[in-house]
C-alpha cells in the first residue's frame, strides 16, 4: 500500500521538475534574445559565455568579491557618449556561489544579479562612493569613520559619501546633485580606477531595466559641473 502511495508521489515531483527545468530554460533563452537584440540595436556586442577575469578586472568592485564560482556572462559592451566624450560600457549578469558546512551537511548557494560599468574617458578620476546610509554607516560614524557631510543635513542624513579627495566631491555633489540623488531609486554609485559601477548586488534587472539604467548614471554624469569636465578634460592634453 504504501508503495502504491510512494510511487505517484515521486512521479509527480520527477514531472514538476521537469516542468520547471522547461520553462526556466525557455525564460533564460528569452533573456538571451532580449539583451542581444538590446546589443544589437546599439551597435553594441553581446557575448553569452562566462568571463571567469571579470572579477580579476574590476577587484575594486566589492560586488565582484564574493563567494566563489565567480563569473559575468550574457556581457553586452559598447560605447556611449556623454558630454561629447565617448564612455565605454560593459554591462549583463553575473553570478557567485557560497557554500556553507555545519559539520554534517554542506550547502552551496548560487547568487545571480545584473551589473553596469561606464568607463570614464579622463585620467587621475578620484574614488568616490555614494549610497543611501544604513545602520552599519551610522554606527561607524558615530565611532568616527570617515563619511563626508554636506550642507545640506537632509542629504547628509541619507547618504554616506566618501572619496580619495574631499574636494572632487563637494564639486561632483551639488545642490542639484543632491536633489537628484535623493529623487532617485535607491541606488548605490562606486567610482573608482576611472570606472563606475552601479548594481542592487541581488537580483538580476529585467532586459528592459538595463537602458534606464544607463540612462541614469548618464544623467548622474552630465550633471557634473562643467569645471568639473573641464579639469578632468585638460588632463588628457
Amino acid at each position: 500500500m504504501e508503495l502504491v502511495i510512494i510511487i505517484p508521489i515521486i512521479v509527480a515531483v520527477i514531472g514538476f521538475a521537469i516542468i520547471a527545468g522547461f520553462y526556466a530554460h525557455k525564460a533564460e533563452q528569452e533573456r538571451i534574445a532580449a539583451l542581444t537584440k538590446l546589443a544589437v540595436d546599439r551597435g553594441w556586442s553581446f557575448s553569452k559565455p562566462a568571463d571567469a577575469s571579470h572579477d580579476n578586472t574590476y577587484s575594486q568592485f566589492a560586488a565582484f568579491n564574493q563567494g566563489h564560482t565567480r563569473r559575468a556572462y550574457n556581457t553586452i559592451t559598447g560605447t556611449h557618449e556623454i558630454n561629447g566624450h565617448p564612455h565605454p560600457v560593459k554591462m549583463g549578469d553575473y553570478s557567485y556561489k557560497i557554500t556553507t558546512s555545519n559539520g554534517k551537511t554542506t550547502t552551496t548557494t548560487t547568487y545571480r544579479f545584473s551589473y553596469l560599468i561606464i568607463h570614464l574617458p579622463y585620467p587621475g578620476v578620484p574614488s568616490l562612493a555614494i549610497r543611501r546610509e544604513h545602520i552599519i554607516d551610522k554606527i561607524g560614524a558615530a565611532i568616527g569613520f570617515d563619511d563626508i557631510d554636506f550642507e545640506s543635513a537632509e542629504f547628509s542624513k541619507k547618504f554616506m559619501v566618501k572619496s580619495s579627495d574631499k574636494r572632487f566631491a563637494y564639486d561632483v555633489i551639488t545642490p542639484t546633485m543632491m536633489e537628484f540623488l535623493m529623487e532617485s531609486p535607491k541606488r548605490s554609485i562606486d567610482l573608482d580606477r576611472g570606472a563606475i559601477c552601479i548594481t542592487l548586488g541581488t537580483r538580476r534587472w529585467k532586459p528592459e531595466e538595463f537602458v534606464p539604467e544607463l540612462d541614469w548614471i548618464s544623467s548622474f554624469i552630465d550633471l557634473w559641473p562643467d569645471h568639473v569636465i573641464r579639469d578632468l578634460t585638460e588632463r588628457m592634453s
